[in-house]
């Protein structure tokens, strides 16, 4: 692990899933706003690519390559930004699985594998995450309409989107006497490279989402562009 991210007064975000897409612009609309950034992803390239982008907006930058669906790896990997930073203002969970299988040939280990990575790794990275969050930090989540309007051409993905999205919900509601609250961001249009879903609109929606007051906080925020 290649550890930047310091100790100081500056709040912190953790990238997990980090990659090019929405959760790098998650990334870098964070560290705009004087967050230290770490990112936990499944390609070193990747995350290398990340780092010189993030820097140079300001923030101290922590990166490692795990494997979410390992849960030892991902609590360990975790922990060690929490232990290190101190704290934990912001969990950010971009993970899923896109295979394009219909519910006629997708296989039952096919679809339990999408959903540990899908939904189960949100629950290994917030019970990881959670000796180090505090009154006021948060746990966002990428969602999608395919939680509600599917493409049976890839139907592990509205499954873990429907569970990913109903956990959030339950984590929110577990965690708010403590003041976190968690949010699922439903992303109601396909990502593209302009227009109203790109990356960073979305990343937009997420930290408008993440920023809400306590009295309109919401667990799941649509995003229509």
């Amino acid at each position: 692990m290649n550890e930047q991210v310091h100790e100081d007064s500056k709040p912190v975000i953790v990238v997990v899933g980090a990659g090019p897409g929405v959760s790098g612009s998650v990334a870098r609309r964070f560290a705009s706003e004087g967050y230290d950034v770490a990112l936990l992803g499944a390609d070193q390239a990747v995350l290398d690519d990340l780092v010189p982008g993030l820097e140079a907006l300001g923030a101290a930058v922590g990166h490692t390559v795990a494997d979410v669906t390992d849960e030892r790896a991902a609590r360990d990997a975790v922990r060690r930004f929490g232990e290190h930073t101190g704290r934990i203002d912001v969990l950010h969970f971009n993970p899923s699985a896109y295979r394009e299988k219909d519910p006629l040939t997708l296989t039952v280990d096919e679809l339990l594998t999408d959903v540990a990575l899908g939904v189960g790794a949100l629950l290994t990275v917030v019970q990881a995450a959670r000796p180090y969050l505090v009154a006021g930090s948060r746990i966002s989540v990428t969602g999608s309409m395919a939680a509600d309007e599917p493409w049976q051409g890839a139907a592990s993905l509205g499954v873990q989107k429907a569970g990913v999205r109903n956990l959030v919900h339950s984590l929110d509601k577990s965690l708010q006497d403590d003041g976190i609250r968690a949010v699922s961001v439903t992303v109601c249009g396909a990502l593209a490279r302009d227009g109203a879903f790109t990356p960073d609109r979305v990343a937009e929606a997420i930290w408008s989402a993440v920023t809400t007051g306590e009295g309109d906080w919401l667990s799941e925020v649509p995003y229509r562009g």
